[in-house]
């Protein structure tokens, strides 16, 4: 339903300008590069564009609060955009990155399928209810399933890809689960973002290293 209708027409390339709409692409532009670089499974780097999806994926959110003045149109432009971006880093990204590790087995063809499946649902609820309160998520955010898979995918040297790959098929479909659940979850926000930001530099220095490594 177009809740605009009434008003003049804006281009789209407005609502690009918009300067929290600019750090979702951004975000969207890591997990592409978590896309391309986990189909050439170069797994580190996949996974540093993950993390970096999802510093962007918060720091929208906190541009778009602090700038004043934004038409309602703009606020539910970026809403909307963010839902999409966010299907793309933490539903299809994970499910190819999945799928690449898996070097892609028919196997790992369900877990990816419910990865995805879980984002489209969870997405789609949150787009209808919203937070349960100003602090509190119906279910484990998406995102959240990232930054424990960044930390997970750190002992990947200490197993086979063979028996690695069940431990990540599992742990997918565990969060999964989790993501879809009747629990309430807290909205890390504030000072978190600091601890999001350190976190994500100190995996991206480790994750280089170990591409350096691989050199």
């Amino acid at each position: 339903m177009n809740h605009y209708k009434h008003a003049p027409q804006m281009g789209m390339l407005s609502f690009a300008r918009d300067l929290p709409n600019i750090c979702s692409l951004a975000g969207l532009l890591c997990a592409l590069l978590g896309i391309y670089f986990a189909i050439l499974q170069n797994f580190p780097a996949a996974v540093i564009g993950m993390i970096w999806a999802v510093l962007f994926d918060w720091g929208d959110g906190i541009i778009a609060r602090k700038i004043k003045g934004r038409t309602d149109a703009h606020k539910e432009f970026g809403g909307q955009l963010d839902s999409l971006i966010d299907m793309i880093s933490f539903g299809i990204c994970p499910a190819v990155f999945l799928l690449s590790y898996g070097n892609f087995n028919p196997w790992f063809l369900p877990g990816a399928f419910v990865i995805v499946a879980t984002s489209g649902i969870r997405l789609s609820y949150f787009n209808v209810f919203g937070l349960v309160d100003d602090g509190t998520y119906m279910g484990l955010a998406l995102d959240n399933n990232v930054i424990v898979f960044a930390f997970i995918f750190l002992f990947e040297s200490f197993f086979t890809p063979a028996v690695f790959s069940i431990i990540i098929y599992i742990l997918f479909l565990t969060m999964s689960g989790f993501n879809l659940a009747p629990v309430k979850t807290p909205k890390f926000a504030g000072k978190w973002v600091y601890i999001l930001t350190l976190y994500t530099v100190a995996l991206t220095l480790v994750y280089g290293w170990i591409l350096m490594g691989l050199a």
